[in-house]
Order: structure tokens, then C-alpha cells, then sequence
């Protein structure tokens, strides 16, 4: 068994190399920054928006939450500076606010259990130079809109098709419709629909009956825990009749 174990180690070795990045990493994701200003300068504070997408496309799908979120910058001289995100209502949105010394910055986005994402370098006094895409979004695709008003600055990434959300939160024009519209169409999936989640009175009706049947049985069991014989079978057979001993 350990000889296979050792096996399929090596064998992923050689063929993750040959394999595309998002591929390899199982899991990616990609940090894409709102508008900066035109000129950042030293010793002024900016409030930066950026987004941690999965895939480059949506929000985070898996387990818990991501942490650390936030931006590194990495100085010439190795300067770290990290500026921890703060989630906005939409989702995978964050806001940080950044204070930069002059010099030239290798800007990251940190994205929790996500490796972190390079976003470009930022020059201060100056503006900041995109780095080229670790994962382009192939055109072409579908992509399905999150957000509604509020979006990423690259949405819809190239993509030929967009799903609207199916959140009714998120899309006014859905809720503006009347009810006597949306109403027959929620009743019919309702009734068309067999399976038994969606008949809570049948489940109701079931549960109360189990529950029942359980404090009757119970109530038995104790009530024949309480009835213990004082005499025997014939002594009860012969009630009312005089019993005369010799001595």
C-alpha cells in the first residue's frame, strides 16, 4: 500500500507541471481593484474597493469564509505594508484604506485559503501599472450577475451571455411585478411537484401521529410496571369463599 501511496505521489509530481494553473491549484481566484485615483500621492490616505472573485467570475462558494482579506505591498527595499479588507454588502466586495509611502510597490491581493493574487505595481507619486492576467477569463463563455447595480469593474468579462441573479433582492424589475402574476406560478410548482418536502401538512400530520404512538406505548410500559399481584391466580379464583384451617 505505501508503495502506491509513493507511486501516485510521483506520478502527480510529473504531470502538475504540465497541467494548466487553475487546473493545478484545484481552486483559484483572482483580486480585481475598483477605479484608484488618477495620481496617488505619499502621506495621503485612499479608501481602495477591490473584489475576490473564484474563479475570476463569482463569489466564494466553499466552506466558511476567507481570511486574511486584504492588499500587500511590497516596497524595493522588502517594506511590507498590509491593509486588511471589510466586506461591503455586495458580495465579494471589500474596501481598505491604504496610506502609501513614495517608492515603487509590488501591489498582491491576499485571498485567504486562495494564493495570493498579483495585481500590478504601484508607483507613489504616480498610478499603478496592471500586471498581466494569471488567469484569463476564454471568451465566449456564460457568466451569471451576482450583483446587480453594483458590480466588479471587469463584469462581464467576455463574456457572450450573462444569467441574471435570481435573487428578487437583487433585481427590481422582477419585484415590481404584480403578484397576481408571480402567485399562479409559485401554487402550480407547488401542486405539480410529487415529492413529499413539499406537502408540510402531510409531514405534520405524520409527525404528530409517530409522536403519539410513542407516549401510548410509553404509557402502557409504566402502567404495567405499576400492577403488581398480590396473590396468586386461584387465590383470585376463589374470592368470597370462607377458608377454614384445622389446627
Amino acid at each position: 500500500m505505501r508503495r502506491l501511496l509513493v507511486a501516485l505521489a510521483a506520478m502527480a509530481a510529473i504531470l502538475a507541471p504540465a497541467l494548466p494553473a487553475h487546473a493545478r491549484a484545484g481552486f483559484w481566484a483572482v483580486t480585481e481593484l475598483d477605479p484608484l485615483p488618477a495620481k496617488v500621492r505619499p502621506g495621503v490616505s485612499y479608501t481602495v474597493g477591490f473584489w475576490v472573485l473564484q474563479h475570476g467570475t463569482h463569489p466564494y462558494e466553499g466552506p466558511g469564509g476567507l481570511e486574511p482579506i486584504g492588499l500587500r505591498l511590497t516596497g524595493e527595499d522588502g517594506t511590507t505594508l498590509t491593509f486588511d479588507g471589510t466586506p461591503l454588502p455586495e458580495p465579494a466586495h471589500y474596501a481598505t484604506s491604504v496610506n502609501v509611502p513614495a517608492g515603487r510597490w509590488r501591489v498582491q491581493g491576499l485571498q485567504g485559503m486562495f494564493a495570493p493574487y498579483e495585481i500590478g505595481t504601484l508607483t507613489v507619486p504616480g498610478g499603478l501599472k496592471a500586471a498581466p492576467p494569471q488567469f484569463p477569463v476564454p471568451a465566449g463563455t456564460e457568466v451569471m450577475d451576482y450583483w446587480g447595480p453594483v458590480k466588479p469593474p471587469g463584469f462581464p468579462w467576455k463574456a457572450t451571455a450573462v444569467i441574471p441573479n435570481r435573487l428578487p433582492a437583487a433585481t427590481p424589475a422582477a419585484s415590481a411585478q404584480p403578484v397576481r402574476a408571480t402567485q399562479p406560478a409559485r401554487v402550480s410548482a407547488a401542486v405539480d411537484d410529487p415529492s413529499p418536502w413539499r406537502q408540510p401538512y402531510a409531514l405534520v400530520a405524520v409527525a404528530v401521529a409517530a409522536v403519539a404512538g410513542t407516549l401510548l406505548v410509553q404509557r402502557a410500559a409504566r402502567a404495567a410496571a405499576r400492577r403488581r399481584p398480590h396473590d396468586p391466580p386461584e387465590r383470585e379464583a376463589r374470592e368470597g369463599e370462607e377458608v377454614i384451617s384445622a389446627g
